[in-house]
């Protein structure tokens, strides 16, 4: 199961993860990004925590939430962190959706709606909240509002025309792995305090939907796959275009997924998506993960594609240490030390705290912000801890 060197190197990373987290990440969006005035918190931090848009995008909000109660049930009690915590769910409450039930994209800072976006991500990560906070709270009626929530998300993927989205004619019935993502996402935080049957209903369906997104060729998850196996859609860049930050995402998704649903085909096809992921996402003349790719190599319609991003990288490091644990096997302690190392050099800010999130394909920065509409106080941290938590169990199977 791996020689003592690799431990050693765990445990050294170890060492790193939890001081950037506890003296650098955690710091940075505690001290900037509450907004203890008008409830909720801000996003939209520059590179000394200055608040630069003090709109409240409502999914940041929530994953705000999720954060400060995880690292309060599982890092440490501080009731400072269950206070922010409170701070974000009193505001998801009093002004997240509208009168249908529908949640906005964002918010002025005391409430007001300013976008309303039409997917259902911002209720995913108010769902998450709620049931994070419940859980942090002992408050039951959060748990309720959790579950409520996550039935009629259900319900929205089902038909998004429940969001206000129409169907357009030319568009043939596609899957999406945003959708796959999140559904499992939610049904696995639901399944650890709740073994509802109809759960591991989900959990099965969200396993055939990555199946659905496998492309064997490349071995790597594609955004968009038809309904219809019949239905050639690679003749549109929406068809061939690949995410490797979301492929290796969804591939530790599917190994959460299988600790409740045991099924060793499945494990194989994550392992083989993070291979394979990797192998082809990796820029190999200047490092890092591309944002997006084409699997034919024709252009993307997303300008951004070559930039190299900070929340791919955080996915790829919980990823493979998760596969080494499953695994022993060697091979994703060299993709980590390789991963690890790009991330390192390129994101964190050793002068102010936090992380940058945006280089150029050079591995230079593009923006000086820690924080934004899409980049909040989520991807960095949980990161972290759950590296954290995975190379305590190495370290504990190999002392």
């Amino acid at each position: 199961m791996g020689d003592n060197r690799l431990y050693k190197t765990l445990d050294e990373l170890k060492s790193i993860y939890r001081k950037n987290l506890s003296q650098s990440v955690i710091p940075f969006w505690f001290n900037n990004s509450p907004d203890w005035e008008n409830g909720g918190t801000f996003s939209c931090l520059d590179k000394d925590g200055t608040v630069y848009d003090t709109k409240k995008y409502i999914w940041l909000v929530g994953r705000s939430v999720w954060m400060f109660s995880r690292l309060y049930n599982e890092f440490e009690k501080n009731s400072k962190y269950l206070d922010i915590a409170t701070l974000g769910v009193t505001y998801l409450q009093k002004y997240a959706k509208d009168k249908l039930g529908r949640y906005y994209f964002s918010l002025t800072n005391d409430g007001k709606p300013w976008f309303y976006q039409r997917k259902p991500y911002s209720a995913v990560f108010t769902m998450l909240a709620y049931l994070e906070y419940y859980k942090a709270s002992g408050k039951a009626e959060y748990k309720e509002k959790a579950v409520q929530l996550f039935w009629k998300i259900n319900d929205w993927i089902e038909d998004s025309t429940k969001l206000g989205r129409p169907v357009m004619e030319g568009v043939p019935p596609m899957s999406n792995l945003a959708n796959v993502m999140v559904l499992a996402s939610m049904v696995v935080e639901l399944a650890e305090i709740d073994h509802d049957p109809k759960y591991f209903e989900i959990m099965r369906i969200a396993l055939e939907g990555c199946k659905m997104h496998y492309f064997t060729e490349l071995k790597i998850l594609l955004e968009n796959v038809p309904f219809d196996s019949k239905t050639d859609i690679k003749q549109w860049p929406e068809g061939r275009i690949f995410n490797p930050g979301h492929s290796i995402e969804v591939a530790w998704f599917i190994m959460h997924l299988i600790k409740h649903i045991p099924d060793d085909q499945m494990q194989k096809l994550a392992l083989d998506v993070l291979e394979g992921s990797l192998n082809f996402g990796w820029d190999k003349e200047y490092g890092g993960l591309y944002y997006f790719m084409d699997i034919e190599g024709k252009p993307t319609l997303q300008l951004e594609s070559a930039m190299k991003l900070w929340w791919p990288h955080t996915e790829a490091i919980y990823a493979l240490i998760l596969a080494f644990r499953l695994t022993g096997d060697n091979k994703w302690i060299d993709w980590l030390e390789k991963v690890h190392k790009y991330t390192f050099d390129h994101f964190v800010d050793q002068l102010n705290g936090g992380w940058f999130g945006y280089c150029d394909r050079y591995g230079n920065l593009t923006h000086t912000c820690k924080g934004g509409n899409y980049k909040g106080f989520f991807h960095v941290p949980r990161a972290l801890l759950f590296s954290i938590q995975e190379i305590d169990k190495c370290l504990t199977r190999n002392p």
